[in-house]
């Protein structure tokens, strides 16, 4: 996997908006489960592709100090070597005094050599030194990014716990409501009520039945009344009292 893909991946993911993604989920709970282990995983790969890009930045540093030392080592070289032909050389010894410059011009060459390379390795170094910092940096906001998801899959998870048994409180007071034994005794009153509003209804609807039978009693009676009455009245004037009460004023009457 090379560096660059895992930056990218780093730079992607430390960049997510996490809130967005929790609105856009159709199950958040599991989303948030797969990006946690989504990270976990891809934090453990970019602490590897990191580790090794540090590694090889490391040996890079390691092979430019080389270079620089070995430059040193080699202009020291030529000086020597430069200094030592020009003794020979006031000594009247041409030969040796040439020999000694031919090793400082070689070691004059090993020195530049030695820079060119240290030169060359300095640009690479800067451009890897940014990638290691820029990776630490996305690497660093990553674990943010892991913490903040575990943290949110955690608080959704104690959430769904509450409204999971406010539901299930809110099924039990239902179901409670339901079964209220008091409501069955309301009922029942309610029922006692109507029983007993109907006796009422019957014992009035009976009173008043009696009261219109004594009526007609009472009627009756007075009927009976008058016709004992008028039969009375009748009897009485064919009786022989007043046939002799009536003998006796006329024989007075004629006296």
């Amino acid at each position: 996997m090379s560096k660059q893909s895992i930056f990218g991946r780093v730079a992607q993911l430390a960049k997510a908006n996490i809130n967005s993604l929790i609105d856009q989920a159709e199950d958040p709970q599991k989303m948030l489960d797969q990006m946690v282990r989504d990270y976990t995983n891809n934090i453990a790969e970019a602490e590897s592709a990191v580790a090794q890009t540090i590694g090889n930045l490391r040996m890079l540093e390691e092979d430019h100090q080389e270079d620089m030392e070995a430059a040193r080592n080699w202009g020291n070289k030529a000086i020597a070597a430069s200094q030592k032909a020009e003794e020979f050389r006031a000594q009247g010894n041409g030969g040796n005094a040439d020999k000694f410059d031919n090793l400082a011009k070689v070691a004059i060459q090993r020195q530049m050599d030695a820079e060119n390379e240290a030169n060359g390795a300095e640009p690479n170094i800067q451009s890897q030194s940014e990638i290691v910092e820029k990776l630490k940096t996305g690497l660093d906001q990553m674990k943010n990014k892991l913490n903040e998801l575990s943290r949110k899959r955690d608080e959704l998870a104690a959430r769904a716990r509450t409204v999971e048994a406010q539901s299930q409180m809110q099924d039990a007071v239902k179901s409670i409501d339901f079964m209220d034994p008091t409501s069955e005794v309301g009922r029942f009153e309610d029922k006692i009520r109507r029983e007993e509003a109907r006796v009422r209804g019957q014992a009035e609807l009976q009173e008043s039945s009696l009261d219109a039978q004594f009526e007609s009693l009472e009627d009756l009676g007075e009927q009976t009344e008058v016709e004992a009455r008028l039969a009375a009245l009748k009897a009485g004037s064919s009786r022989p009292e007043t046939s002799q009460l009536t003998s006796g004023e006329s024989t007075q009457s004629n006296n």
